[in-house]
C-alpha cells in the first residue's frame, strides 16, 4: 500500500555526517547505507529539514571530557544521566561534515545541535536538558507543516528523540525504519521502538513512499 504525501509534509534526515557512517569517529554499523535510501526518498518530499551534530571541542558529552571515563560508560550531568561518547562531529573538522553522497539539494534548513558546551543533544527540536529549544517546531508550524517523516542516524538515539519530540510538539511523526539505522548499545533499540510506539510515533518501510 503506497502513501499519499501532502504538501504540508516534511522530511527530517538526522545526522547523516561522516563521524556516524563506517571508518568515522562514532560509526553506526551499516550507517552509510541510508544515504541512497534517503536521497531516493528526498526526491519525494517538497520540505526537507537536515540536521547536524555540531560539538565544540571538549564537549561535555565526550567520555575524553572526564578523567578516568571510557567511551559508552555513564555519567550523571546536571540534566540527568549522560552516555559519554567517543568524540565526535565537532565543529568544522571531516567528521562533522554530511556524507558526502548525501545529495539534496532542494533542503532548505540546517539545525545545528550539541553546540553548547555543556548539554548534549540528540533531538532536532529540544536538547538533552529538556528545556532547550531549537527553533524546529516553530519554523514547521509557521510553514503549514503538519506530519513529519523522520530518517537518519542513529535509531536509538537522535532519530529516536526526535521522532518522540514531534509528536509532543504537535505532529503527526513518523520513522521510516530502512532509511535509519542503530547504535544497539544495551538495548537501546528495543526501548526506542517501544517510547516511540506508545506515544504514537509511525513506523513504516521506504517502499511505501518509493
Amino acid at each position: 500500500m503506497s502513501l499519499v504525501l501532502l504538501p504540508t509534509d516534511a522530511l527530517i534526515v538526522v545526522d547523516v555526517q561522516t563521524d556516524f557512517c563506517p571508518g568515522g569517529a562514532l560509526a553506526v554499523a551499516d550507517g552509510d547505507a541510508v544515504v541512497p535510501v534517503i536521497n531516493r526518498l528526498a526526491g519525494h518530499f517538497r520540505n526537507v529539514i537536515l540536521t547536524q551534530d555540531w560539538h565544540p571541542a571538549g564537549h561535555a558529552s565526550f567520555a575524553s571530557s572526564h578523567a578516568g571515563m571510557a567511551p559508552f560508560q555513564t555519567t550523571e550531568m546536571p540534566y540527568g544521566t549522560q552516555v559519554l561518547w567517543p568524540d565526535h562531529c565537532v565543529q568544522g573538522t571531516p567528521g562533522a561534515a554530511l556524507h558526502p553522497d548525501l545529495s539534496i539539494p532542494h533542503a532548505q534548513l540546517i539545525i545545528r545541535k550539541g553546540y553548547h558546551p555543556a548539554v548534549d543533544s540528540y533531538s532536532a527540536f529540544q536538547e538533552a536538558d529538556r528545556s532547550t529549544h531549537t527553533g524546529l517546531a516553530g519554523y514547521l508550524r509557521e510553514r503549514g507543516i503538519a506530519r513529519v517523516f523522520v530518517v537518519g542516524l542513529a535509531t536509538d538515539y537522535c532519530v529516536g528523540w526526535t521522532a518522540l519530540d514531534a509528536r509532543t510538539a504537535g505532529f503527526d511523526a513518523t520513522v521510516i525504519e530502512d532509511a535509519t539505522r542503530g547504535i544497539g548499545l544495551d538495548g537501546s533499540m528495543a526501548r526506542a521502538w517501544e517510547a516511540m510506539a506508545a506515544a504514537g510515533v509511525g513506523r513504516m518501510m521506504s517502499t511505501a513512499i518509493v
